[in-house]
């Protein structure tokens, strides 16, 4: 690859799990020519790991490499590293050509900061969340002043791919990532100990788990939709002196619903702690 030719249409610096989710579909779906993607990893190890990973002409590279500069020309750059690596990032970039759109998707990085570390860039904070690896993800986005219209355009079908898409104000996020980025983790230890409790009571452990999942995902569905609170669901299935009131009133008693709420709390003010 030589190095005085390397001219991408799309950027990714780090290129993680949820890189490769919203990455994977643009390049599947064609609109993304793997040779115009040019992604910059930590090591060459992991690059070497990327490309078996990714499509034959994706252009993956260390961040020792001298090619890895080049991520910096493409008019659409996707930021997916770590936020305690971004000052770092930063000060390895190139100067901005023509006011490229930066997409962040660093936890708790606020436009603002962003701005001030590429200050040639249209910045745009967006958090998505892992259900993006299945296309069933949730995406909000918070744009910095300057963002045209086709810059617009072009984010929306980054993350439309992947999910649904919505705009909230950047003071918003931090609860929209406590809530959507942290939540799936929450309901994966309420799914856990759903099967645990189901092999407390005589099922098989593979059993349990399908069945705990199925289960959380049909609750889903029926809430969605048939629009439902809660609240109407729970009375829904909880009959007088039956089963699932003795064992709502356990819940209760152990304080879930308690839990809960301080978990995204301190999911929501870890975010800000972040940024």
């Amino acid at each position: 690859m030589p190095t005085n030719n390397i001219q991408p249409a799309f950027g990714v610096i780090g290129l993680g799990r949820m890189a490769q989710a919203l990455v994977v579909p643009l390049l599947a779906k064609g609109h993304v020519d793997p040779h115009q993607l040019l992604a910059v990893v930590g090591s060459e190890t992991t690059a070497t790991l990327r490309r078996t990973e990714l499509p034959q002409g994706v252009q993956i590279v260390a961040a020792a490499d001298s090619r890895a500069i080049h991520v910096w020309r493409a008019p659409l750059q996707l930021l997916a590293v770590k936020p305690q690596q971004l000052d770092a990032v930063a000060q390895s970039s190139a100067p901005a050509q023509g006011r490229p759109l930066l997409i962040s998707v660093l936890a708790g990085v606020s436009l603002d900061r962003l701005q001030r570390l590429f200050p040639g860039h249209c910045c745009v904070r967006a958090v998505p969340n892992t259900p993006a690896l299945v296309g069933a993800g949730l995406t909000a986005l918070a744009w910095s002043d300057g963002v045209n219209a086709e810059q617009r355009r072009q984010v929306y079908d980054l993350f439309g791919d992947v999910g649904e898409v919505l705009e909230l104000p950047e003071s918003k996020l931090d609860a929209f990532l406590a809530l959507t980025s942290s939540g799936p983790a929450f309901i994966a230890l309420v799914a856990e100990a759903m099967a645990d409790g189901a092999v407390l009571a005589g099922l098989p452990r593979d059993l349990a788990q399908r069945l705990a999942h199925r289960t959380l995902a049909g609750t889903a569905a029926l809430l969605d939709q048939r629009e439902l609170h809660p609240g109407e669901l729970k009375d829904m299935v909880a009959s007088p002196g039956g089963t699932t009131i003795a064992g709502l009133r356990r819940l209760e008693q152990a304080g879930l619903r308690s839990a809960l709420i301080e978990a995204v709390m301190a999911a929501a003010e870890r975010s800000r702690q972040l940024g």
